[in-house]
């Protein structure tokens, strides 16, 4: 499984982004995909998951303010980011499971200027 990510760049306190990742490769029965991101200084964290089946799950910290989306057709997720703030800098990775493997893609910078 290839995972590509696209997005994300540079945003003022309070504004928004959006950022995609597309699957390739070996993706029939592909698992949850989702976010996770590592900001400065600190391990990668889990941001937000969504189910093949479409249930979602978010870390408290972007609860209400991100979103996570799938299109199975294309097999893509993306996460809409609103009322960024400064401690959401960071790289984001998207990530999926597969036959008990986890994939991870190259990650996609996210900077929120105050």
């Amino acid at each position: 499984v290839q995972l590509q990510a696209s997005g994300g760049g540079l945003v003022q306190t309070g504004g928004s982004l959006r950022i995609s990742c597309a699957a390739s490769g070996s993706i029939d029965g592909l698992g949850a995909m989702g976010w996770w991101r590592q900001r400065p200084g600190n391990q990668r964290e889990f941001v937000a998951l969504v189910s093949s089946d479409g249930s979602t799950r978010y870390s408290d910290s972007v609860k209400g303010r991100f979103t996570i989306s799938r299109d199975n057709a294309e097999n893509t997720v993306s996460l809409q980011m609103n009322s960024l703030k400064p401690d959401d800098t960071g790289v984001y990775y998207c990530g999926t499971f597969r036959l008990g493997s986890a994939y991870w893609g190259q990650g996609t910078q996210v900077t929120v200027s105050s």
